[in-house]
C-alpha cells in the first residue's frame, strides 16, 4: 500500500484497473485507492506485469501503508510461478486473556507464605477488605509488607497476574491459644473456658451468575453504517483539535445590503459572482491587513507566520467534508476566485482532487448560509490557527445608537440584511484584540465592497 499523501496511514482499494496477468506501462493507473481525503489513482512508476493481486474486495479495506497489495514481474513466463503465492500475515501477540490460564495453572506455585506474623494479622486492613469483598482468601500470598504481611498491592498484583486465589471459607474459624499446664485439671479448664479468639466469617460474595439481568426489548430499529476513511480521519483530527487547541470565539454582524447591490451591478455586466466569492476576497484582504491571523502554532512555543495567503474553502461531499485550497488568494480577482472555487468544488465532490490541492492552507472559511444556518461555531483545522464560520443573511431592524449633535435629523431605524461571521481562533497564536482587528477589517471590506474591486 503506497503512501499517497503525507498524512495517509491506511487506505482502501476501491477498484483494480489492471487485472492479474495483464501488462502495464509507466504512468498507467493500476488501481483506485481511497485515502483519508479523496480517491486517488495509483499510477505505475515502471513497466511490468501483474502476476497476482493480493488484496481486493473485503480484504482491501483499511490496509496499512506498506502492506503488499500485488505481485509485479518483468517476464510473462514468471506469472504462473505466483499462482498460489500468499503473504504470511503477522501473528498478533498473545492477549492477556490467553495468558490468564497459564498464570492460573502456576498459581499454586506462586502462592506461598513467608510471614513472620500470626495468620490472624497476616493481611493488612486494605488487603483484607479487598480480598473479602471479592470472596477470596489472600492469606496464602507472599507478602511484601513488614514482617511478611500481605498488602493491598500484593492482592491487586495477584489478581492482575491471574493467580488463582482460593475461595473464602463460609464457616467461622478459631485460633486456639494453647497454654502450658502443670496438671490435667488446668487443661480441662482451658478447654471449657472461651480461651480462643473467633474470626467472623465475611458475607458471601455474589457472583455474576446469581444476578438475573432482565431482557429489555425495544421497538425501534437501527442500522450500523461503517465510516469511510475520510470520516474516520475527520473525527480523529477534529477530536484532537478540540482537546489540544485552546479555542476562543469572536462574532461580528455584517450588513450585506451593499454587497447585494454590487452583485446586481456585476450581474448586469455579465459577471457572475456569489456572496461566498465576495467573502473569500474580503477575508484575503483582511488577512493581508492583519497577518497575525494568517499564522500557525509552531513546535517549541513559537508562532509561524505564513508569507502567502492560502484560503481553504470547506466543501461538503458525500464522503465527508474536504477543504480545497485557493493559493495566493489575495492576488486573485473576483472572477478568478469564482471560477477556481467552482472547479475545486466540482472535482472535490467527484473525488478527483490531487493531494496538493487540499493539503496545507493558512486560513479556512466554512459557509453554511446556503443551508439555512444563521450562525454556528466551527472547529479549527490544525495546523491553521483560525477558521471563519459564516451564516446566512437575516433581516434585522438596525437602530443607529450614535448621536450626532451637529445633525438636526438623526438616522432613523431601518431593516437591513445582516450576516453573522464567527471567528474560531487558537488562543496560543491569536489574542482577542487581534481577532477584533481582523473582524473589523472584514466588516469594512464587506460594507464597502468597492474596495474588493481594487
Amino acid at each position: 500500500m503506497p503512501a499517497l499523501s503525507p498524512t495517509m496511514e491506511t487506505g482502501t482499494i476501491s477498484s483494480w484497473k489492471i487485472g492479474a496477468g495483464q501488462s502495464f506501462a509507466a504512468g498507467d493507473v493500476l488501481c483506485e485507492i481511497e485515502t483519508d481525503k479523496a480517491t486517488i489513482d495509483f499510477e505505475a512508476q515502471d513497466d511490468g506485469i501483474i502476476a497476482k493481486i493480493l488484496k481486493e474486495g473485503k480484504d482491501a479495506v483499511d490496509l496499512k501503508v506498506g502492506v503488499p497489495i500485488c505481485v509485479v514481474v518483468d517476464d510473462e513466463d514468471d506469472v504462473s510461478s505466483f499462482a498460489n503465492y500468499t503473504v504470511e500475515e503477522d501473528k498478533p501477540e498473545a492477549s492477556s486473556a490467553d495468558s490468564a490460564p497459564n498464570a492460573a495453572s502456576v498459581s499454586d506455585e506462586s502462592i506461598e507464605s513467608t510471614a513472620n506474623v500470626s495468620l490472624e494479622h497476616i493481611l493488612m486492613p486494605a488487603a483484607r477488605h479487598l480480598s473479602q469483598s471479592r470472596g477470596l482468601d489472600a492469606t496464602g500470598l507472599k507478602g511484601s509488607g513488614k514482617g511478611g504481611r500481605v498488602t493491598k498491592a500484593d492482592v491487586l498484583k495477584a489478581l492482575q497476574d491471574g493467580i488463582s486465589l482460593p475461595p473464602l471459607s463460609t464457616t467461622s474459624t478459631a485460633v486456639s491459644l494453647e497454654k502450658d499446664s502443670a496438671s490435667p485439671s488446668s487443661s480441662a479448664v482451658s478447654a471449657a473456658t472461651p480461651s480462643s479468639t473467633p474470626i467472623a466469617s465475611p458475607p458471601i460474595a455474589v457472583t455474576p451468575a446469581d444476578v438475573v439481568i432482565p431482557t429489555i426489548s425495544t421497538s425501534g430499529t437501527f442500522t450500523d453504517v461503517r465510516n469511510n476513511n475520510m470520516r474516520k480521519v475527520i473525527a480523529k483530527r477534529l477530536t484532537e483539535s478540540k482537546s489540544t487547541v485552546p479555542h476562543f470565539y469572536a462574532t461580528a454582524e455584517i450588513e450585506l445590503d451593499n454587497i447585494m447591490t454590487l452583485r446586481k451591478k456585476l450581474k448586469d455586466m455579465e459577471v457572475k459572482v456569489s456572496v461566498n466569492d465576495l467573502i473569500i476576497r474580503a477575508s484575503a484582504l483582511a488577512l493581508r491587513d492583519v497577518p497575525e491571523v494568517n499564522s500557525s502554532f509552531a513546535k517549541g512555543d513559537g508562532v509561524k507566520m505564513s508569507s502567502t495567503i492560502d484560503i481553504s474553502v470547506a466543501v461538503a461531499t458525500p464522503g465527508g467534508l474536504i477543504t480545497p485550497i485557493l493559493r495566493n488568494t489575495d492576488q486573485l480577482g473576483l472572477s478568478d476566485i469564482s471560477s477556481k472555487v467552482k472547479d475545486l468544488a466540482t472535482r472535490a465532490r467527484d473525488g478527483k482532487l490531487a493531494p496538493e490541492e487540499y493539503q496545507g492552507g493558512t486560513f479556512c472559511i466554512s459557509n453554511l448560509g446556503m443551508f439555512g444556518i444563521n450562525e454556528f461555531s466551527a472547529v479549527i483545522n490544525p495546523p491553521q490557527a483560525a477558521i471563519l464560520a459564516v451564516g446566512g443573511g437575516v433581516k434585522k431592524v438596525i437602530v443607529n445608537t450614535v448621536y450626532n449633535e451637529n445633525e438636526k435629523i438623526q438616522e432613523q431605524p431601518c431593516v437591513k440584511n445582516v450576516m453573522s461571521a464567527r471567528l474560531s481562533a487558537d488562543r496560543r497564536v491569536v489574542d482577542e484584540a487581534t481577532a477584533g482587528l481582523f473582524l473589523g477589517a472584514l466588516t469594512s471590506y464587506l460594507t464597502k465592497p468597492e474596495l474588493l474591486l481594487l
